[in-house]
């Protein structure tokens, strides 16, 4: 199945708000993936939520762990420079195999100039490789940086990691998800996706994670939560 990408998207871009586009890419799924294949997937999604694991994400207050990470051309991006320009915008994502994390992707790629208006820096953090992450931000003409943490080091002490259970690794590898070459470790690991905004000194503003991996917050809320009237631009 071919996901859009920013450049085949009707004219120029999509604008509409995430939950349509998701909803459009889930009707796709429902009608083409077998239904065997849809409720292994459901199940994973399942004991994940059983595991509370949304719920052991850092919480707001908390101080956000520092990283190096390099980003999809290979240079190395601290946190502690980007934190020097203002407030950070971490999105934590499966990788570029994912059509959900695509559409989150190209819809953040649009909010990009006002997170910048709001003295915000916008970053994504993936375990997938350096190679992998530009293949992803050269074809959906990324203007932000995809960092590669590979093992989930930072997703990990972020509390946001699970290893994909055995029905669902047997589904992705007859769908040709090989994480092992994505990801360049033989785990399994991936992190649930989520959304932090950090401020200047590390403190956690802003925290939202998933165990469903076809939820992601709108993008016009991070730009609400950056903007100056909110309590956490004060």
């Amino acid at each position: 199945m071919k996901w859009r990408s920013l450049e085949e998207s009707n004219a120029t871009t999509d604008t509409r708000p995430v939950r349509e586009i998701f909803a459009e890419r889930k009707e796709l799924i429902a009608k083409y993936v077998p239904a065997e294949t849809q409720a292994i997937h459901a199940q994973a999604v399942a004991e994940l939520k059983q595991r509370h694991l949304a719920a052991n994400i850092l919480p707001v207050g908390a101080k956000a762990p520092d990283f190096e990470l390099p980003d999809q051309d290979g240079k190395l991006v601290r946190s502690s420079d980007l934190l020097t320009r203002g407030r950070l915008v971490i999105n934590f994502i499966r990788g570029r195999w994912c059509p959900f994390c695509v559409g989150q992707m190209e819809a953040m790629n649009l909010i990009v100039p006002q997170i910048e208006h709001a003295s915000a820096t916008l970053v994504a953090i993936s375990p997938q490789t350096v190679k992998q992450s530009f293949f992803m931000h050269d074809q959906h003409k990324l203007r932000f940086p995809l960092l590669s943490d590979g093992g989930n080091k930072v997703a990990r002490q972020l509390g946001r990691t699970y290893r994909v259970p055995p029905e669902q690794e047997v589904v992705y590898r007859r769908a040709f998800v090989n994480l092992p070459f994505t990801n360049g470790d033989d785990s399994w690991e991936l992190p649930i996706p989520a959304t932090y905004i950090i401020d200047r000194d590390g403190t956690i503003l802003y925290g939202s994670a998933y165990e469903d991996y076809t939820e992601r917050p709108e993008p016009a809320d991070v730009i609400s939560l950056l903007r100056p009237h909110n309590p956490l631009s004060s």
